[in-house]
């Protein structure tokens, strides 16, 4: 049997990360494609990369980036992969609003470049291809769940950019006869999620909090209820997707919301560090049993157009991919709680 070859854009993501992992452990070989920096940010695969000049390896990494056209072409034709996963962009939604023209060149223009060398390629259109989108599509425009027809308001200049490019895999699907999917992600989170989405800064936060290492946590909507569910999970539903006849979009879920207040309350709890609440809006505070506030809101951290409910119907993909997420919300929250507080003690030289 022939080993089937993959490339991920964004490998060394959150995301990208675990679908590495998965698809190693499924006997692919795998092309990841990295920026170049000046300091080391292969962290998240260091646990499964090995040099190739010392080891015989199925994990293959090249220097590129997703907005330069040339690298992309070296990439795939090195790589001559199966399966491409589009998984490289600017993606926070906060920051998107301060960098809009660096997040269309990543999210936008970006998957663009990539389908247009596969389309210059010889042979590489034949491969399968998978766009990461997102829940931010629908703005949040109802409390109702979210599904593959439902309509598309996006409110930031990330919403706005995936937006372009989940019509931009549709184009290319049915005007050159690609096999391009969109897969529309619901909040996913995981230990290795980057430090400034909010998730991870709030259990990274308390976990600091508890042992000394900080004095508070500035937030901004607690309110704002998302669809939560574990990136590990959610890299088996992008490989499910990409092993079906035809490409099919779909919605990726828990099919539950959970507000961020909530999410505060959870993790201090694990970290037996229980909370109170007094005030509301922007003067609603956390604070310690003995009395220490912990928690404040800052309208700083509120987006210039606030998508207030996220909440996700993925029962296509139930039905046609046989898919769940398999971790709850509490043990999504108590891993990472696990993960941060042994950072934490590692920063006091504990652990």
């Amino acid at each position: 049997m022939t080993k089937k070859i993959a490339a991920i854009t964004g490998i060394t993501g959150q995301d990208g990360s675990y679908l590495a992992e998965l698809l190693l452990e499924k006997g692919y070989e795998v092309h990841g494609l990295r920026r170049r920096s000046s300091s080391f940010n292969s962290q998240r695969i260091e646990q499964i990369y090995k040099d190739p000049l010392e080891y015989s390896t199925n994990l293959h990494l090249h220097y590129g980036d997703i907005t330069d056209s040339s690298s992309l072409n070296r990439f795939l034709s090195i790589a001559k992969p199966d399966e491409i996963y589009n998984l490289a962009a600017q993606s926070h939604v906060g920051v998107s609003f301060e960098t809009p023209e660096y997040t269309a060149e990543t999210a936008a223009l970006g998957p663009l470049k990539l389908l247009e060398s596969m389309r210059s390629l010889g042979g590489i259109e034949q491969a399968k291809f998978y766009q990461a989108s997102t829940s931010e599509l629908f703005g949040g425009i109802s409390k109702n769940a979210f599904n593959e027809t439902s309509l598309m308001v996006p409110r930031s200049p990330y919403a706005a950019a995936k937006l372009m490019a989940y019509w931009t895999t549709i184009n290319y699907r049915e005007a050159y006869g690609f096999w391009a999917v969109n897969g529309i992600l619901f909040n996913h989170e995981s230990p290795r999620r980057g430090e400034t989405f909010v998730s991870r800064k709030i259990t990274r936060g308390l976990s600091r909090i508890k042992h000394g290492l900080q004095n508070h946590l500035v937030l901004g909507n607690l309110d704002a209820t998302r669809d939560w569910g574990h990136a590990r999970d959610y890299v088996v539903a992008m490989w499910k997707m990409m092993q079906i006849e035809k490409p099919i979009d779909m919605v990726i879920s828990t099919g539950q919301s959970h507000s961020v207040r909530e999410f505060v309350q959870i993790a201090a709890e694990l970290l037996d560090i229980p909370i109170y609440w007094e005030g509301v809006g922007l003067n609603e505070r956390g604070f310690l049993q003995n009395g220490q506030e912990i928690i404040k809101v800052d309208k700083g951290y509120f987006r210039p157009t606030e998508v207030s409910d996220l909440l996700g119907d993925s029962k296509l993909a139930r039905e046609t991919l046989d898919w769940r997420p398999t971790t709850s919300f509490r043990e999504l929250i108590k891993e990472m709680v696990d993960s941060d507080e042994k950072l934490a003690l590692r920063d006091l030289g504990k652990y």
